[in-house]
């Protein structure tokens, strides 16, 4: 059902908002995304912006979006980078050794979560990787030492704790151009875990959208008793919405789903074609 963002203003109390592809692209803001942060703050709603990016930290962001026009304080920012510092979900990361595929500031969420940042070398030893980012990716060098310590630990029988803060596949660059983001890293990885231990059932801890840790923390912060998400993925923002029990609009002109596409676990509550509809 189409709606409107005035009538979903009028329904709902707390809102949780999908940064890329909602709020801005690579580029700029996108259309009633300027407006809308100001209506909620001017209705005095509770918001937050709830995004898969592990590259930068909420601060960083902040800055970014301020540029863009997007007046979003650091305390209005949750990334899934975060979540790394919550270890009801992350599992224990302090002391521990890890590797950590992005650029520097996603190092900082692992040190900010307790563990010690060690560099991808050949002949590193580490006792967890993290995949946060596929931005400063040296490729293939990068992924084959981590294989590399993958198959060095588990060959001899030595755990691993398997992180991946955003486990989108792609994102949207600008209309008509999407890019490999950091969850195509980790499918690699999984497909020669399954290859070769397919009964162990070996993989990575989710962090971000749809995992149910990073809804859960959003709504822990969020305080709504009547909650809606808006995102332009099925796959991340609204089946994770669904999965935690929130409403969800799927936004972008021309975003209805695809015949056969939607299932039980990614059917939007509304269709938007954009924020300033």
């Amino acid at each position: 059902m189409v709606s409107s963002m005035s009538a979903l203003l009028e329904r709902y109390n707390g809102f949780l908002l999908d940064a890329f592809g909602v709020l801005l692209d690579k580029h700029q803001a996108l259309p009633g995304a300027v407006e809308l942060i100001e209506t909620l703050k001017r209705e005095g709603l509770p918001w937050l912006v709830v995004t898969n990016s592990a590259s930068r930290l909420p601060e960083t962001l902040s800055a970014e979006l301020d540029a863009l026009g997007l007046r979003v304080p650091p305390e209005h920012i949750l990334t899934s980078g975060s979540l790394l510092a919550d270890p009801e979900h992350a599992g224990p990361l302090t002391g521990r050794r890890a590797v950590v595929l992005g650029p520097r500031e996603s190092a900082v969420y692992a040190e900010r979560a307790g563990a010690v940042v060690v560099a991808l070398t050949d002949d590193v030893d580490a006792e967890a990787i993290i995949i946060a980012d596929q931005k400063d990716l040296r490729w293939p060098e990068q992924m084959d030492q981590l294989l590399s310590l993958l198959l060095r630990r588990l060959d001899t029988g030595r755990p691993l704790q398997l992180l991946l803060c955003n486990p989108d596949l792609i994102y949207p660059v600008r209309p008509g151009r999407v890019a490999l983001t950091a969850g195509a890293l980790a499918a690699m990885v999984e497909a020669v875990l399954h290859e070769r231990w397919p009964q162990a059932g070996l993989g990575f801890v989710r962090l971000g959208k749809p995992s149910p840790a990073i809804f859960e923390a959003a709504q822990r912060r969020l305080g709504a008793d009547r909650p809606v998400m808006l995102g332009d993925q099925l796959a991340t923002d609204i089946a994770g919405a669904a999965a935690a029990g929130i409403d969800s609009v799927l936004v972008g002109t021309g975003l209805a789903p695809a015949q056969g596409q939607v299932t039980a676990g990614a059917q939007p509550t509304w269709l938007l074609p954009s924020l300033a509809h």
